[in-house]
């Protein structure tokens, strides 16, 4: 149960505020290590080909694709740089806007999204279900649910 709104968080809300940072860093760096290990690109990567592969025709705007990443992208247009680059993804000009543009993932980066899953899913795994029950894993995500905004 919540308590009162005040103008200074309690000890217990201070520290819960330290352990959530720490353990997301440390997660995902372990992550990281795995992916890197299997000799595959950063994280980035895996998100952002999985949301251009989510998204009707396999494409779109970059503000969107930045929107719909589940990890902070401070610099979206680089990242997609990169993409491009490695032929995972392509730049379409939008037909209904001649300066607008859509990024669209590619055969391979089809193929290399569901390829760093295989590793991204035993890092999840590892990190995160061996160490939590299913039960306790729902709770925390109850938990989780309440501090978004």
């Amino acid at each position: 149960m919540s308590r009162k709104l005040t103008d200074t968080p309690s000890q217990e809300a201070t520290a819960a505020w330290a352990r959530l940072v720490r353990v997301q860093q440390g997660v995902l760096a372990a992550v990281e290590r795995d992916l890197k290990k299997a000799g595959h690109p950063p994280l980035s990567w895996y998100d952002a080909l999985l949301e251009l592969a989510r998204a009707p025709r396999g494409e779109l705007r970059p503000r969107d694709l930045e929107k719909h990443m589940l990890l902070p992208q401070y610099s979206t247009s680089r990242l997609i740089d990169r993409l491009v680059e490695a032929g995972l993804a392509e730049r379409k000009t939008c037909p209904l806007d001649g300066r607008g543009q859509f990024v669209a993932i590619t055969s391979a980066g089809r193929a290399l999204q569901k390829k760093m899953w295989e590793t991204y899913a035993r890092a999840i795994e590892r990190h995160v279900g061996a160490k939590l029950s299913n039960k306790e894993a729902a709770n925390l995500c109850d938990l989780l649910s309440r501090l978004a905004t």
